[in-house]
């Protein structure tokens, strides 16, 4: 076989692995959840990647073996060893260069990524157990907030979640309105949470006594689920709570209604706390005894100036 063939097959086989490899990486997106936000396309764009560059090498390793062993066999009874190549500079720079190249690439993007996820309040848990005290002023850039529609609190604890909304509404159920930035201010009120909605791609750690913003953009109309991705006790399984993403007069209409009829608002845990115990034998496991359930706060009624209390005075 000449050397020109030989070259030629060689970057045949590299031109049909590059393209059997984007494709592999383009099948990645529908291994995962819908993408419900704009922070989750970015995350997934880098797992495509990932995907392909994983297939190319995978596939590359397997064809040089394939080849090796159908072309290069050693006759029967050959024991003898073959040619080293690790005089050969042109292929150690090669193999070194190549991946430290590639993996310096992968860590810069998702270093990028991650710092556009816009998640503050990781500063502080640094500085927590840092013996070092800082000055009060030496605020980091990434700790200054990005401008966002609205904020929403969320508060976690043993074992439920609750959102108050701009209008004071209180509810168990998280709402936001698509196509535009939303902070979630968040709160863990005894021990270490996660915050976790799969189609978002965001997994964050709320720590007790911090305040850990993050920002979401959602781009996808629907019903989640939020999940807490630590375990945290007992009842760990019913750590979940609905997440609507809708249009804007959508989210704006059940403002209104939630602040005009409050909901009880409903723990499965106590529910499950309160049930008899199904087993004859009982464990005397410590367990921690759920909150009853609560009322969603409404907004406060509005204060009348005294000018508005003489004129209904005067119209009464």
């Amino acid at each position: 076989m000449s050397r020109f063939l030989e070259y030629f097959l060689i970057a045949s086989y590299i031109a049909v692995l590059l393209v059997i490899s984007h494709w592999i990486g383009a099948q990645a997106y529908s291994w995962l959840p819908v993408e419900a936000t704009a922070e989750a396309q970015k995350v997934d764009s880098l797992f495509s990647f990932l995907t392909a560059i994983g297939a190319f090498i995978i596939l590359g390793l397997v064809g040089m073996m394939v080849y090796s062993v159908l072309f290069f066999r050693a006759p029967k009874n050959d024991y003898s060893e073959g040619h080293p190549s690790r005089g050969d500079i042109k292929l150690e720079v090669l193999w070194t260069a190549a991946p430290t190249l590639l993996v310096l690439w992968v860590a810069w993007q998702g270093f990028n990524i991650y710092q556009q996820l816009d998640i503050l309040g990781l500063q502080q848990v640094v500085h927590l157990h840092t013996p070092l005290e800082e000055p009060a002023s030496a605020a980091s850039i990434s700790d200054i907030p990005k401008p966002a529609d609205e904020t929403i609190e969320v508060f976690v604890k043993q074992w439920d979640w609750s959102f108050r909304y701009p209008n004071n509404v209180t509810s168990n159920e998280l709402h936001l309105p698509v196509n535009r930035r939303t902070r979630l201010n968040m709160h863990a009120k005894d021990v270490l949470h996660s915050f976790y909605v799969p189609e978002f791609r965001l997994q964050q750690y709320i720590v007790p006594g911090r305040d850990i913003d993050l920002v979401v953009t959602p781009t996808r109309m629907g019903e989640y689920k939020l999940k807490d991705a630590l375990f945290s006790g007992t009842y760990f399984a019913l750590m979940d709570a609905n997440v609507h993403i809708e249009s804007l007069e959508e989210y704006n209409q059940w403002l209104t209604t939630a602040e005009q009829q409050p909901l009880a608002i409903k723990n499965q845990a106590v529910a499950e706390y309160t049930q008899p115990p199904k087993t004859l034998l009982k464990t005397g496991w410590y367990t921690v005894a759920p909150e009853p359930p609560a009322i969603a706060q409404s907004a406060p009624p509005k204060r009348l100036t005294a000018n508005e209390r003489k004129v209904m005075n005067d119209d009464t």
